[in-house]
């Protein structure tokens, strides 16, 4: 009996990897993104946080900080859905949003210029 291999979907987000691209950088690595894995998002972010304040002895300046927490978690959440779909439809519908606000928040963000290296591979 011939088995015949399902058909993957390649789609455009087939080369996003944050990952990827922050090891390509020399920002990340295995061992790293193996206790990262540990922490919470929280814990992440108040020790991003944190870490930001200690080298500018306490004082960020120029950012508002709460008003700024939806732009930098949609931020982060578009380039994340990217990296870790296969399409943008999957992208969009893991997202839970319309494809127009889909388009709207990944030119907003230049999340595909984020992963422009991750293409010419």
């Amino acid at each position: 009996m011939v088995t015949l291999k399902r058909h993957e979907i390649k789609g455009r987000n087939r080369y996003f990897s944050v990952s990827r691209k922050l090891r390509k950088e020399g920002k990340s690595s295995e061992e790293f993104e193996a206790m990262l894995s540990t922490l919470t998002l929280e814990d992440i972010i108040a020790l991003r946080l944190e870490l930001a304040a200690r080298l500018t002895r306490g004082k960020i300046h120029g950012i508002l900080l709460w008003k700024s927490l939806p732009d930098i978690i949609k931020d982060a959440t578009i380039k994340a859905a990217l990296g870790i779909t296969k399409t943008r439809k999957d992208a969009v519908r893991i997202l839970g949003i319309s494809e127009r606000n889909f388009k709207k928040a990944v030119k907003k963000y230049d999340a595909i210029n984020y992963f422009s290296m991750e293409e010419d591979i």
